[in-house]
């Protein structure tokens, strides 16, 4: 069997317990607090070292790189292991295209019990790792046998949507595996623009004039992060539609079918920027491009997939979106 070559791609081996000291934690009341991260510490640490011995393991050919060091488009490799969490794995999301697929490992995942103990005096959560197909917690079981079924061919990647975004034409050079945030960069301005759907050139819906908090559009694999914690729906991973919302209205009775709902595949999102300011927030903070007044931007999922091995509890859960209201409150626009 020919060798591979893997990218080991790291979370930043960050030492939490000297973090905390240089900020003066080390002298709070609670000590549950220091010794929190010094876990998180210790636990991500051993992690890699577990990782890297698979792979010295492995006929493949390998090479370690911080995440942080990453800054250009990652080339001829067969495959991404990121070790981290979602964080992690997003971040290679945005240098790689459809032909690289990426496996994440949830270095440090959440303990339920720890939560349910300390949660009331600090944040005891770690790492969701939605998208991590292994995790500390199963490395002896699934990380060896998840190796091997993807180095003998047995197991595929799964391709998940992403969101491409264009400003007056010109597509920026960043996908979103996530969403995508339209706003003003001050939290408590207001955000002005006009919004409305177009398919194959034709409008879908007439153009509505927006003040409010901005526009959000996510994808499937972001629909569980903050569009569901705005009220929206949770969507099947392999879904190719776009979910949208206009984030707190001022007039939330001013066009409500175009307040909240999905794109098809072959729909796109037309905005027109009426503020002096503004940005575009892809994946969160991750990355930040600027607009201006009367800039107009298209969203659509006329984007590269990301090929990613899924840990099989979501490709279980390919069902139709958890609805909160009706239907009729969640409209797919048809073009007429």
């Amino acid at each position: 069997m020919a060798s591979r070559k893997l990218l080991l791609l790291l979370k930043p081996l960050d030492d939490y317990a000297v973090a905390a000291q240089s900020h003066g934690l080390s002298r709070i009341a609670n000590p549950q607090i220091l010794h929190h991260l010094e876990s998180r510490s210790k636990v991500h640490r051993e992690a890699v070292g577990f990782c890297q011995n698979v792979l010295r393991r492995k006929l493949v050919d390998w090479e370690p790189i911080l995440r942080d060091n990453v800054s250009q488009p990652i080339r001829n490799v067969d495959m991404v292991v990121t070790v981290g969490g979602d964080g992690t794995l997003l971040h290679a999301s945005h240098f790689v295209d459809d032909s690289i697929p990426l496996l994440g490992v949830n270095s440090d995942p959440t303990r339920v019990a720890v939560v349910e103990e300390f949660g009331n005096q600090y944040d005891a959560t770690r790492s969701t790792g939605y998208l991590c197909a292994a995790t500390v917690d199963n490395f002896e079981k699934n990380l060896f046998q998840i190796l091997d079924d993807i180095l003998e061919g047995q197991l595929l990647p799964s391709e998940l949507s992403r969101i491409s975004i264009c400003v007056n034409s010109a597509p920026l050079s960043t996908c979103a595996l996530n969403d995508v945030l339209i706003a003003h960069p001050c939290p408590a301005a207001v955000s002005r623009f006009s919004f409305r759907i177009k398919s194959n050139g034709q409008s879908c819906s007439p153009a509505v004039n927006y003040r409010s908090s901005g526009l959000r559009v996510s994808t499937a694999a972001g629909s569980t992060a903050a569009m569901l914690s705005a009220g929206g729906y949770q969507m099947p991973i392999l879904s190719q539609d776009l979910q949208y919302m206009v984030r707190e209205p001022i007039s939330p009775r001013v066009a409500s079918n175009l307040m909240h709902g999905f794109l098809n595949p072959d729909q796109k999102t037309e905005v027109a920027w009426f503020c002096k300011e503004g940005a575009i927030y892809i994946d969160g903070c991750n990355v930040c491009c600027t607009v201006k007044d009367e800039d107009t931007l298209e969203i659509s999922s006329e984007a590269p997939v990301l090929k990613v091995y899924l840990p099989p509890r979501l490709l279980e859960k390919q069902v139709l979106p958890i609805r909160r209201t009706s239907d009729a409150e969640t409209p797919k626009v048809s073009c007429m």
